[in-house]
């Protein structure tokens, strides 16, 4: 069966940052019809394709191909995706959640009725997203339909069975999240040793079944990844040895980009810029391998000679080696048997050593040699610094990445102490190494610190229409402060003095959609929360706003305490947009069918 040629009217566009927009549909067999299309045809610069409750999200390598994804959208006819039919798939579930009798409230149901209806009703899978092995489920009859929490917890404990909206779904592993707790199961719902890593996928039946009791609850596999120590590809002609890891030290990369329907995010580096700017000056290739620290106290030894680089948050550099003093020889005894008297020089101190010390400039190609212990002081500002060396690490790839993603669990576990990170090879063609290493750099940013105030610029959108007058103003033309409970998910903020939190112009429930890094998601708290690399590639709480690209290495460096005040711009000019204007629509904004 044929669609009908699409109309304008018919296809909404709401823009998210500058280089992707969501296509509003009519329904969920619209949302799977245009998804399979675009995915087996994509459009020039397509990045990332994200299918969710009512929309498709489609992101773009540039705002010129997503200016031009956004007008043929406008007028895009395409059949019918064959339907998709899957396996049957029963899940034990232990009906003691935390939310089950507010659901029971919220439905007007005993608990024992709310159990029953989840049980007794066949749920397919209907889209992946917000974390690997998170697949939203539907049913035909929709027999709960709860809101989120008000406010979502941090946590969320992995095997949780949930509800929000209309869909039901199982937390993969622990993660924050919104939805209602009504239970918890023993199943693995991501495992990447498996040949499809994911339990549950679109088109698979889902059955829930009430138990007793969990035998055992499983761990994710992906929670026990190896860490950054080998397996790379041969011997390592150098290596670094973790001393101390710090608050935590992860090894990143540019990421993983393009797996958001298997509910992977990009991930990577939280700040880019600085890990380009690294290899950068050793001469790397760009996606080399990097050590991400938070807040310093990083203490690494070198086993052979390196060249690295620091970049990112302002800290210290110091290098330490330690000799021991060779001791003069002792003279030979005489052969006849003599009294000895005790005496403070008799007593044996041991070895002696001798230690010296230099530093290092940030942002310059340094050598540290054998045996030397690199250490990184507390940011005098920023937040996270990145430890490059020449040839990058070889840190085992997982999807194609070295990238950790804190959320999901893939990739190297967080460095710790006794581990040892094999060095690559700088790139080669023809055997003759391509890049050289390079000059030092300035600073690329003023970088934020904790009581100073620090301009992110922001496109409106895509659900600045949920929010009235005083709800947007309140969002950028007020002060907000970090809080210490950010992390590589997002950044959450709170009200600085005389402040308030924005109110909305719309109430209910947004159905989950796709977001991209630097989205401003606003809870019914009115607080808002900025992604960050690992955060969900879906969410069912409104985006106001979302930082623009060049403005994300900024907010990935806020520590807590700083001030933070958005700024709206032009998605195409950034110049700043004037006080009464709360959305950035414009003819090349939106494109003709917007």
């Amino acid at each position: 069966m044929s669609t009908p040629p699409s109309v304008e009217a018919q296809r909404s566009i709401c823009w998210t940052g500058t280089r992707a927009f969501l296509i509003e549909c009519a329904d969920l067999t619209e949302v799977v019809n245009l998804h399979a299309h675009l995915a087996a045809h994509p459009l020039p610069g397509q990045r990332e394709l994200l299918a969710a409750g009512r929309t498709v999200m489609v992101a773009f390598d540039s705002r010129k191909y997503a200016v031009s994804g956004a007008q043929a959208v406008a007028s895009l006819d395409y059949d019918d995706a064959a339907s998709v039919s899957g396996d049957t798939i029963r899940i034990p579930v232990l009906y003691d959640g935390e939310d089950l009798a507010a659901v029971a409230n919220l439905t007007n149901m005993s608990v024992e009725g709310v159990i029953a209806a989840h049980t007794q009703t066949q749920w397919r899978g209907a889209f992946g997203g917000f974390a690997p092995g998170f697949t939203y489920l539907v049913s035909d009859s929709d027999p709960l339909v709860v809101p989120r929490r008000e406010t979502p917890r941090t946590a969320v404990p992995a095997g949780s069975v949930a509800l929000a909206g209309n869909f039901s779904a199982v937390y993969p592993r622990q993660s924050p999240g919104g939805w209602q707790l009504i239970g918890r199961t023993s199943a693995q719902m991501w495992d990447l040793d498996r040949d499809k890593p994911a339990l549950v996928r679109p088109g698979d039946t889902v059955v829930y079944e009430a138990v007793r009791e969990l035998i055992e609850i499983n761990g994710v596999s992906a929670e026990n990844t190896p860490d950054g120590s080998g397996g790379g590809s041969g011997e390592s002609p150098a290596s670094l040895e973790v001393i101390h890891p710090g608050l935590q030290s992860l090894i990143q990369d540019l990421g993983r980009p393009g797996l958001g329907d298997l509910g992977v995010s990009a991930s990577g580096a939280a700040d880019k810029t600085s890990v380009r700017q690294a290899n950068r000056i050793l001469g790397n290739d760009s996606n080399a391998a990097v050590i991400e620290n938070v807040l310093g106290e990083l203490e690494l030894r070198a086993l052979g000679e390196l060249i690295l680089a620091v970049t990112g948050a302002e800290v210290s550099i110091e290098i330490e080696r330690v000799t021991e003093i060779e001791q003069p020889a002792e003279p030979e005894q005489p052969s006849e048997p003599k009294e000895l008297e005790e005496s403070d020089e008799d007593i044996d101190t041991g070895p002696q050593f001798h230690v010296q010390q230099r530093t290092a400039p940030m942002r310059s190609a340094f050598k540290l040699h054998d045996g030397e212990t690199l250490r990184l002081g507390a940011p005098r500002a920023g937040l996270r610094t990145y430890v490059g060396v020449r040839g990058g690490f070889d840190a085992p790839k997982f999807l194609n990445s070295r990238a950790t993603d804190s959320m999901s669990g893939i990739g190297p576990s967080p460095l710790a102490t006794g581990h040892v990170l094999n060095v690559g090879s700088p790139a080669r063609a023809g055997g003759v190494v391509q890049a050289v290493v390079g000059q030092a750099e300035p600073a690329i940013a003023d970088l934020p610190q904790a009581g100073k105030l620090t301009e992110l610029r922001i496109t409106l959108g895509p659900r600045d229409d949920w929010f009235d007058a005083a709800g947007i103003a309140a969002l950028t033309e007020q002060e907000w402060l970090a809080t210490s409970q950010s992390n590589r998910i997002g950044v959450r903020f709170e009200l600085s003095d005389g402040s308030r939190p924005m109110t909305r112009a719309k109430d209910g429930e947004l159905a989950s959609e796709g977001a991209v890094p630097g989205s401003l998601q606003i809870p019914p708290s009115g607080l808002p929360v900025l992604f960050l690399a690992d955060h969900p590639v879906t969410g069912g709480y409104p985006v106001a706003g979302v930082v623009i690209e060049s403005d994300l290495a900024l907010a990935a460096q806020l520590p807590p305490g700083a001030r933070v005040k958005f700024t709206p711009v032009d998605p195409d000019s950034l110049t700043p947009l004037s006080p009464s204007t709360t959305s950035p629509s414009t003819p090349s904004l939106k494109g003709p069918s917007a």
